[in-house]
Formats: C-alpha cells, structure tokens, sequence
C-alpha cells in the first residue's frame, strides 16, 4: 500500500464527455478499495473569437464564437498496485485530455 496521492487531471471541450469519463475512473478507483476525493470541478475557460460577417462592407456586424475548457480534478488516496493497474487499463474517449501525478 503506497502513502501517497495520486493526482488526475481531466481537460475536455464537451462536458458530457468529462462526466463520463469522471464517473469511469471513479468507479475503477473504487473497485480496488483505494479512496477517491472528487470530481471537483475547475472554473471553465471560455475563448471568445469576434469575426467580421462580410469582408468588405457592414464592418459592425460582426458574428462571435466561444470555446468552453472544461476541467476537473481527482485525488486517489490508499493507492494500491492494483489501483495503478486499472488507471492504465482504462479505456477512455478520445475527446478528453488525462493528467496523471503522482
């Protein structure tokens, strides 16, 4: 049994995505008796893009995209091997973006 925490970190534009995958690693934590803190959410960053509807003429209609990150963060506390082994074997989608400390 290690002593130490095990940091994950999930990053994803859609936040469908993000729950799923939250929701799979805590159940594969959980399956192999170590202790899960989270998922915490993060605060969201949004990017806003402003671009010109026409090339030429009407340069104050302009029309505006934004695109949301979404993050959030687990703590795995009492890690076993076995726990470590399952984080690995883990199959998630491929729209988020995984971050493992430890």
């Amino acid at each position: 049994m290690y002593n130490q925490r095990i940091r994950i970190k999930l990053k994803s534009y859609d936040h469908n995505l993000i729950d799923k995958s939250a929701e799979k690693i805590v159940k594969a934590v959980k399956s192999t008796g170590a202790v899960v803190s989270g998922p915490i959410p993060l605060p969201t960053h949004k990017k806003v893009f402003t671009v010109n509807r026409s090339t030429f003429v009407n340069k104050k209609s302009r029309e505006q995209f934004e695109l949301s990150t979404f993050k959030r963060l687990m703590d795995v506390y009492n890690s076993t091997a076995k726990t470590i082994d399952s984080l690995m074997k883990l199959e998630l989608p491929s729209g988020v973006e995984v971050e493992i400390k430890v």
